[in-house]
């Protein structure tokens, strides 16, 4: 069956649904939104004389719940214009308007019985043969079609999105045993391709897989913490980034989430799971039970194992003492083992350094991780088939950037079946099954795609639904060339792909090195050439401690020359004569937005969060971005525009450091044109890109013809520096502020010249590299690089 979905209503507007409904018009979809009516007039209401036949009565839950999800930080929806593709209204009202809805998402309360209910109603009105889902974490699917007849049993299913719908990538499908396969198989690509999402097949069992393994690790940590006399923050500090989880880490986490509601689901997998052989490591600890008896349930009430207070005027984070229950001040960790792998960028080094420890961390990390290797391995069949399906649902809905099943095989998987017996830890015999038939990893990486050990046929498969996908690591036999700071693929069908390999993906000499070596590399043997990476941010720009230390020094010929040379690389990127495509993701800011404005196309993850930022240290873009924006204003400037009102609107975007928050969000603020496209799934960008790049080679791709700049000269000038005086008379901003805004707008506006003229390239090149050559021997920018090298933070001086 060829099914279409263009339109979706989603039942039940609280945090949850109401944001699942922003994703959706995020996707394209036209969203209907619907909740209850309210049970009475408000005071105002009463006020201002509306009655209970009134909209804005009858719709207040669903209005006030789709305005708080606008308006939260971070915002739910891509573009606030996107808002319009969702239309509201109640359930008494306005059920008849799901009528021709392809989707109805049910997102109500967690209640059987109102849950019920509401898919009574929603049977009176669906059309026959739409699909009919729950946002459901609690509830067994099976249970929840009971009461349904054949028909809408057969199109009913799980589909469990993690909240933040928007950033969280995991989407876990359900089936019941009813559940036609073929709407399995479609919401399962549907999610992938239109909504962005890693789809992950579940079986019906409690917490689904996701929740099932992530609140197993969560939990066995709390009743390890004794054995180890860790702190809260030094187990933050040995469960964060530095073994690719997220910031929150632990502890942090949640409190994010909330303590309620993870207690909500230890109990529940402990009382519904009773042959779980872990079933006691879900037995609430008893801080935790002190803590929900306290109301201690983290962001939700302000307290949970943090807490957020002011000591002397000034904000101070305190930490939980588990055993007494009170908040003291956190120190900072100190633990000498993470010293070593300080230094170390590669996740997959560091985790087997820590790992191998020989000292108390390297103990915990053993225990922590064969833990999770055992607990998940014994999973399978019980909640996944596969072992690509957990590590898919870890890695898309906790954070993790390595699944249990790839860090054990960083670790090598005979090797740790060993050492696990040692720890009295034992794996499903499945796992020793696969080593004693000679297969030694989980995965496997060659030609450009990824393997899987298949339990049921005893051999590699490859995974559905990432047929369609290029992972790098798969091309590892591909290497054209390399050097310390980037790797250049063959990914076949004549194209080239660059990844940065710096810390931050910062942009120094060996990635500028890499940038030019690869577009000659192209230009001779191939069509034409991607940058992209799957990082989680593509660049955060040029390497400022080089440019720190050059100008501590004073060495300004050396300086000078750096900028050059970026300058110089980027114009490389520009006029190559085979097509360059960029594909930003993430943070894309300073030098890796300007890298960025040079391709000839760019193929944006829609999680791009771009922007010239170097105001910020006291500095102006010099890396050609002044200049291509300049470029890009001269290029747009049609009949009847009034250009000192355009012209000042990328001046603000700049003089502000202002990022876009979407991809979308890029296309105002002037980073990305009519010809550049959007990723909606991350793990689809680099294929996106591929393919962008050979359709421009395959099309004819000519190399570009340096075009003159049309500059608006003291006519723009004078109305910045008016703009800029007023800022600063009004205190909005420093003299140091003032006097970087002036170089910009000196910049922008190619210099004092008498009347507005056509410039070349280099002529704006050398006033944006002279503006942030003086601006780097002025004392505050100095002081405001050494902030943000030394403390991450930007001071205003």
């Amino acid at each position: 069956m060829n099914r279409i979905l263009k339109k979706a209503a989603v039942i039940g507007s609280g945090v949850m649904g109401s944001r699942i409904a922003c994703h959706l018009a995020n996707a394209g979809l036209q969203v209907i939104l619907l909740d209850i009516i309210p049970f009475e007039l408000s005071e105002e209401e009463l006020q201002n004389g509306i009655a209970v036949t009134n909209p804005k009565f009858r719709n207040r839950i669903v209005n006030s719940s789709l305005l708080n999800a606008i308006k939260s930080n971070p915002s739910p929806i891509y573009k606030k214009s996107f808002q319009q593709r969702i239309q509201t209204g109640n359930l008494e009202d306005d059920m008849s308007m799901i009528a021709d809805c392809d989707w109805v998402i049910e997102a109500v309360v967690e209640r059987l019985d109102i849950k019920q209910k509401v898919y009574s109603q929603i049977e009176s009105h669906r059309k026959r043969g739409s699909i009919l889902s729950t946002n459901t974490s609690g509830i067994p699917i099976s249970i929840l079609a009971n009461h349904m007849s054949d028909e809408m049993k057969t199109h009913f299913i799980g589909t469990h999105f993690f909240n933040p719908p928007r950033y969280l990538q995991l989407l876990e499908v359900i089936p019941h045993i009813k559940t036609d396969p073929e709407i399995a198989a479609f919401m399962l690509e549907f999610g992938r391709k239109i909504v962005g999402k890693t789809t992950v097949l579940c079986k019906d069992t409690p917490a689904f897989i996701a929740n099932r393994v992530g609140v197993f690790s969560i939990m066995a940590l709390f009743h390890e913490m004794e054995n180890f006399d860790f702190s809260i923050s030094e187990i933050d500090k040995l469960t964060g980034p530095i073994i690719g989880r997220p910031k929150s880490a632990t502890f942090r986490t949640c409190d994010v989430v909330g303590i309620d509601t993870l207690a909500k689901v230890a109990l529940g997998v402990k009382e519904h799971c009773p042959n779980d052989e872990k079933n006691e490591v879900f037995k609430l600890p008893d801080f935790l039970e002190g803590m929900v008896s306290q109301n201690l349930f983290g962001d939700k009430t302000k307290q949970g194992f943090y807490k957020k207070t002011l000591v002397d005027g000034k904000k101070e984070i305190l930490g939980l003492n588990l055993k007494t229950l009170t908040y003291e001040k956190t120190e900072r960790p100190k633990l000498e083992a993470l010293d070593l792998v300080k230094n170390e960028e590669d996740l997959k080094k560091r985790i087997r350094i820590l790992a191998g420890g020989a000292d108390k961390v390297g103990d915990f990390y053993r225990k922590h991780f064969f833990g999770v290797f055992g607990y998940a391995s014994n999973r399978i069949p019980e909640i996944a088939d596969n072992c690509y399906q957990i590590d898919d649902a870890m890695k898309a809905g906790f954070g993790w950037e390595l699944g249990p099943f790839e860090i054990w095989d960083i670790l090598g998987v005979e090797n740790s079946l060993q050492l696990m017996a040692v720890y009295g830890i034992k794996p499903a015999i499945w796992v020793e099954e696969m080593i004693k038939s000679g297969y030694k990893n989980f995965y496997q990486y060659s030609s450009g795609s990824v393997s899987y050990y298949d339990i049921s046929s005893k051999s590699y498969k490859s995974i559905d639904g990432k047929k369609d996908f290029i992972f790098l690591q798969s091309y590892s036999s591909n290497i054209v060339w390399q050097n310390s700071g980037s790797i250049l693929y063959d990914l076949g069908d004549g194209i080239l792909n660059l990844e940065f390999k710096t810390k931050m993906n910062t942009m120094g000499g060996e990635v500028l090195q890499g940038i030019s070596k690869s577009i000659g590399i192209a230009e001779k043997d191939f069509s034409g050439l991607v940058i992209a990476n799957e990082a989680q941010n593509f660049s955060v720009g040029a390497n400022l401690g080089m440019v720190f230390m050059f100008a501590i020094e004073q060495d300004w010929d050396e300086l000078n020359m750096a900028i050059r040379q970026f300058q110089k690389t980027v114009l490389r990127a520009r006029y190559s004569n085979i097509p360059v495509v960029v594909a930003p993701r993430g943070m894309t800011l300073g030098g890796g937005c300007e890298l960025s404005l040079h391709a000839d196309r760019l193929q944006f993850a829609a999680e791009s969060y771009i922007g010239l930022v170097e105001t910020g240290v006291g500095v102006i873009p010099a890396g050609g971005g002044t200049k291509e924006l300049a470029k890009r204003f001269s290029n747009s400037i049609q009949n009847g525009d009034i250009e000192l009102n355009r012209l000042q609107n990328t001046f603000l975007n700049v003089a502000m450091a202002k990022v876009s928050t979407s991809a979308h969000e890029a296309y105002d603020l002037g980073y990305m044109q009519a010809a550049d496209r959007i990723s909606i799934n991350p793990h689809a960008q680099i294929a996106d890109a591929k393919a962008l790049c050979l359709q421009l080679a395959t099309e004819g791709y000519t190399q570009p013809i340096p075009e003159k700049i049309k500059v608006l000269g003291k006519s723009a000038l004078a109305l910045f520096t008016a703009g800029i005086f007023g800022m600063k008379q009004g205190r909005f901003i420093s003299d140091h502020d003032a006097k970087v805004a002036s170089k910009l707008a000196y910049a922008l506006s190619g210099g004092d010249l008498s009347q507005p003229q056509e410039v070349t390239e280099t002529y704006m090149l050398d006033l944006e590299r002279e503006a942030f050559l003086s601006l780097c021997g002025e004392k505050k920018t100095l002081e405001r690089m050494q902030s943000l090298l030394k403390t991450g933070k930007i001071i205003r001086n």
